[in-house]
């Protein structure tokens, strides 16, 4: 009787063990579509058995595991680090590269062209006051596309700049959640499979936005830092990130009135010189690509110093002509102004001076020899330049704005390609976490079907006893 009580206990603590089995299957079911879930898992183990000495056998529950790797879970991260930074630039440069077109069929190309075009008429007829007001036209035009994607390219910086912000923003709350995380990790749920879901999928979140190293405590938090260098949260202690524009002061500045970029900085102040993920290629696009073009403290910007060079030796070479013979003699005049106080503005403040007119444009070259449309036909070599005082660095004006404008699209090219690359490999990294801890639902089923049948054994193993335990009551009666 003792031994049929004793097998009685061993059945239940049996079915106690395959209930906890069952409970960690149905948990991996439901949460099968979570984000940041790993399957867990609990293992029997058989316990002695040996009538003689009174062990009975059975099965015992080993504690909870869960089938989360760490080394997978980081390389997620990485890939999502390299794809949110190849995914943002990308997206950048795709709508800074519709203010520069290479067609030739609107913009500056096209202004340049008509503008060119209209200094070649007006040395076929050098007294013609249509070709004369014409070149006016395209002038004030040429003058017009300059200010607008002068414009266009600014305003993409400010925009950029509110993103900067708006980036470090999440980041600050994501980090917030995590913190928020860790406080409950404290309390003593740092094995809370939920709880480690949430703190994952937070964390896979957050390195989209910003290169952020984590570290998992023993006691169940998590600490992160920025570009594995700047703290942003040690256990229950948040560091706060933030981003301004900065005037620096060393190196000199070259140009006084220049924009300022974009800083990043630690909670205690000190800058944060790089970023990753979609924070930083805001910030190169901010720091980096937008000055190239339109200047800042410490250059000029490849459309201001186009804008310039265009500007002077136009109005270099007309003011080096006559508009008559005279007597006395009537010099030309300058058509183009521009602000001569900040550098990286010209392009933006490029005009035609209203008060020139047709009159004032200057088409005899004074030589000598006297060349009555010489002043025309030296405007239009522009084109196709012959001399250095044509050129800018060395190209001439059209080449010189094709290696702008080509240098954005091959920025966006590699940008594109990196940004496939980084998608097939963050693929591959989520492939491999999910053979790693990923839940499959035929598994969950089998081992269903597998405890379904134990308890079916374990059902007539009880019923056997029952019977016994009934025979031995009926004999005990007699």
């Amino acid at each position: 009787m003792p031994n049929m009580l004793a097998s009685l206990a061993s059945t239940a603590d049996t079915l106690a063990a395959y209930s906890r089995v069952l409970e960690a299957t149905q948990s991996n079911v439901a949460n099968a579509s979570t984000p940041g879930y790993a399957k867990q898992r609990i293992d029997l183990y058989a316990l002695p058995f040996d009538p003689h000495g009174g062990a009975t056998g059975g099965v015992r529950a080993g504690d909870i595991q869960s089938a989360r790797n760490e080394y997978a879970e980081q390389a997620v991260r990485t890939q999502t680090t390299g794809l949110g930074y190849q995914s943002q630039l990308a997206d950048g440069l795709t709508v800074l590269q519709t203010n520069f077109d290479i067609s030739g069929n609107q913009g500056i190309p096209q202004a340049l062209n008509n503008l060119l075009q209209s200094f070649s008429a007006w040395g076929a007829n050098p007294a013609d006051p249509s070709a004369r007001q014409a070149v006016l036209q395209r002038a004030d035009a040429f003058a017009q596309a300059f200010n607008q994607t002068a414009n266009s390219v600014a305003a993409f910086s400010r925009d950029t700049e509110r993103q900067i912000g708006s980036t470090v923003g999440q980041i600050n709350q994501i980090v917030g959640q995590i913190r928020g995380y860790n406080q409950l990790a404290l309390q003593g749920n740092k094995n809370d499979a939920g709880l480690s879901a949430r703190t994952h999928a937070a964390l896979e979140q957050l390195t989209t936005l910003a290169n952020v190293q984590s570290v998992f405590e023993n006691d169940g938090t998590v600490s992160l830092t920025l570009n594995g260098q700047t703290p942003i949260l040690l256990g229950d202690q948040q560091y706060p990130i933030s981003a301004s524009l900065y005037q620096a002061a060393e190196p000199p500045p070259v140009n006084l009135l220049g924009a300022g970029s974009m800083r990043l900085q630690a909670s205690d102040g000190s800058e944060v010189t790089s970023s990753g993920g979609q924070l930083g290629a805001l910030l190169k696009l901010r720091n980096e690509v937008i000055p190239s073009l339109i200047g800042d403290q410490y250059q000029t910007g490849d459309l201001n110093q186009m804008a310039k060079a265009f500007a002077d030796r136009v109005n270099g070479l007309l003011t080096s002509g006559n508009v008559t013979d005279g007597p006395p003699p009537q010099a030309g005049a300058a058509i183009f102004t521009y602000s001569t106080g900040d550098a990286t503005s010209t392009a933006a403040s490029l005009s035609v001076d209203p008060a020139v007119t047709q009159d004032q444009l200057a088409a005899i070259q004074t030589g000598p020899p006297e060349v009555s449309n010489g002043i025309p036909l030296a405007l239009s070599a522009l084109a196709v330049p012959s001399q250095d005082s044509d050129r800018i660095n060395g190209l001439s004006f059209s080449r010189f704005y094709g290696q702008t404008a080509g240098r954005v699209g091959g920025l966006l090219s590699d940008a594109q390609n990196n940004k496939d690359v980084q998608q097939s490999l963050l693929g591959q990294a989520k492939d491999l976490r999910q053979q790693y801890q990923g839940v499959s639902l035929d598994e969950e089923a089998t081992v269903l079907m597998q405890f379904q049948r134990a308890y079916q054994a374990n059902a007539k193993f009880l019923s056997v006893l029952d019977q016994l335990t009934q025979t031995a009551i009926d004999i005990l009666r007699v």
